[in-house]
């Protein structure tokens, strides 16, 4: 089994992933507090919460497999070679799991908060059916052969592509309100912080094993660190450039009417004073 070279490369891949899991898992906690000031998930794009969750799933399901599975550590080394290290940490499955718990707990926040017109689009659920039943048919084809890393590896293409995707609903969102009133942009900065984090902890391991397997040999997390960063960038540029949000727009209740004084009629004048 592959081992580390230097210490010291091995104490900061480990110190960097340990940090994006924090950044990423904390990342959710804005989100789901500000849909309990507000009472209300108006703003907050309910398609970005479902491919979300499905591509937690799928990502859970990639992390734990690789990372507890010795038949499938051993399909891994038989395909990329006996020395090279396994591409999933012990951070990569807490995370995954906390993601799948607090994406879960923010669908359950949109069941009891008021939500106003919106609700999940059907093409949302056309790619997330397509997805599911991708899934099962995989299930199929691999369980005769037991190709499980090629099973996984599917799992792990499923949610390359939900990350992809997932952040496209709630962009466009913004773009037709032309405000970002609704979606938490600490949730932003720290998923940004995570992805950065996510890349230099593969980065390190490379430099260690003076090789780039790691990459390519989870395509996935490398696509998944680059796609994150990219769209929290233009989310970034949308809540501080393009649609900064006002201080009266930091409530979801909209005043339509104005407020007339006690006892005055709106359609009441002005006496003129007695001459």
């Amino acid at each position: 089994m592959a081992s580390w070279n230097l210490l010291y490369l091995e104490i900061t891949y480990q110190v960097l992933g340990w940090i994006a899991f924090f950044s990423w898992s904390v990342s959710f906690y804005p989100q789901v507090i500000l849909n309990y000031k507000r009472k209300s998930v108006v703003g907050l794009n309910f398609d970005f919460l479902v491919l979300n969750m499905t591509k937690h799933s799928s990502y859970l399901i990639y992390n734990a497999a690789m990372f507890f599975s010795p038949e499938i550590q051993r399909q891994y080394h038989e395909k990329y070679g006996a020395g090279e290290m396994i591409p999933v940490a012990a951070n990569d499955v807490a995370f995954s799991i906390h993601a799948v718990a607090l994406t879960a707990f923010t669908l359950f926040q949109v069941v009891i908060y008021e939500r106003g017109n919106q609700k999940v689009s059907k093409t949302c659920g056309v790619i997330t059916a397509i997805a599911l039943v991708s899934a099962v048919v995989c299930v199929i084809l691999a369980w005769p052969h037991h190709s499980w890393l090629w099973l996984i590896s599917f799992f792990n293409t499923i949610q390359v592509i939900m990350t992809a995707i997932k952040y496209i609903p709630q962009a466009f969102m913004n773009f037709r309100r032309k405000s970002t009133v609704g979606w938490s942009i600490g949730n932003i900065l720290l998923d940004l912080v995570g992805g950065l984090l996510n890349f230099g902890q593969m980065g390190v391991q490379s430099i260690d094993q003076h090789t780039l397997v790691n990459f390519y040999g989870n395509i996935g997390k490398t696509l998944l660190s680059l796609e994150v960063v990219f769209f929290d960038v233009l989310f970034i540029i949308q809540h501080y450039v393009l649609y900064p949000v006002k201080e009266d727009e930091s409530s979801p209740t909209i005043v339509s009417e104005p407020i007339i004084a006690p006892f005055i009629k709106p359609t009441d004048k002005p006496q003129s004073p007695d001459v």
